[in-house]
């Protein structure tokens, strides 16, 4: 696969990295390793990072601006963040998805406090179908024109809002959950939208929240805190009937000398979308960023795609109150 893809104007390496799972949704993480495993990161040349107000509630933005001061690295690493929830507030939960003017600019302030700069690319983490998008992209847009962030994005719209948000100012970037075990975006004519009007498309849970690895058989191999135990499916004979896929994709990863999870990730990439696998581990990082060594050829991807097709997923990738916020 390449080792790098266009966004925008700038060619950034692939895949790339999402570093939530430092700070929430997987279970404890230790900030030592944390802060270890994206200096190796650097060292390797994994540098388009993505992370969000959101992420431990400032903490993810604080890890990862602590550690670019320490390495003295800023320089060498592409940093996207997002606002759109009130996550301040107190009690459990992401917060209040908000969309509002007075939200960005505070929120873009507090993501330069916490990094140490202002990063390359902010989203609109969720859409807040209260506030009219005749107000909210013109605010994201306002951080553009005003040189504190490069690109704006926005994450898990609707193709009809991604339409109407381009008509009022350039959107840089979608991101999306896309992987083989999530194609919906393929079939809801979202993917289609983003590449007509110009939008890099960026890929979260490429490996299907870690599933197409092959080293999880139950809901039970998850550890306590894990978000993966509250989605339908990873539950009950939803899980079991998964397993289809993610058996499939070993002995192709295996036919092919890869892993399962360099296979995925190549798949992405041969979508024309940038991956962004989460880890903990230099070692699990090691081998993400070795899909760069993966080329599909047009037999594999057709075989790829015959087996997607055919051994879709079932069970929602969200519950119910996560579920709420997608596709507006």
């Amino acid at each position: 696969m390449p080792a790098t893809l266009k966004f925008q104007d700038i060619t950034v390496p692939v895949p790339g990295f999402g570093a939530m799972g430092f700070s929430q949704s997987y279970g404890p993480a230790d900030d030592a390793v944390s802060k270890k495993t994206l200096a190796h990161a650097i060292d390797i040349g994994c540098t388009f990072w993505d992370t969000a107000v959101v992420y431990g509630k400032g903490h993810n933005e604080t890890l990862i601006g602590e550690t670019l001061r320490d390495l003295k690295a800023r320089d060498k690493v592409f940093v996207a963040s997002k606002c759109g929830f009130e996550c301040f507030g107190g009690g459990e939960g992401l917060g209040t998805v908000t969309n509002k003017p007075a939200h960005i600019a505070e929120y873009i302030e507090g993501t330069k406090q916490r990094l140490g700069f202002y990063p390359d690319l902010y989203y609109l983490h969720r859409i807040d179908p209260t506030t009219p998008l005749e107000e909210s992209i013109p605010a994201l847009q306002k951080l553009k024109t005003d040189g504190k962030v490069k690109y704006i994005g926005l994450s898990e719209c609707s193709a009809a809002t991604l339409r109407k948000a381009c008509s009022i100012a350039h959107i840089d970037a979608l991101q999306i959950e896309y992987s083989p075990w999530h194609t919906d975006h393929e079939e809801n004519g979202l993917i289609d939208a983003a590449r007509e009007l110009g939008v890099s498309i960026i890929a979260y849970s490429p490996l299907g929240k870690g599933i197409l690895s092959g080293q999880y058989r139950s809901v039970d191999d998850f550890p306590e805190g894990d978000i993966r135990r509250t989605i339908p499916r990873f539950q009950g004979e939803n899980f079991a009937k998964n397993m289809r896929i993610v058996d499939e994709f070993g002995r192709l990863a295996e036919k092919k000398g890869c892993t399962p999870s360099q296979l995925a990730l190549a798949w992405v990439v041969a979508q024309g979308a940038i991956p962004i696998p989460g880890t903990r581990t230099a070692a699990r990082l090691d081998e993400n960023f070795g899909a760069r060594g993966v080329e599909l050829s047009e037999e594999e991807l057709k075989e790829l795609r015959v087996l997607i097709e055919t051994a879709k997923p079932v069970g929602n990738r969200y519950g119910e109150a996560h579920m709420a916020m997608v596709g507006r």
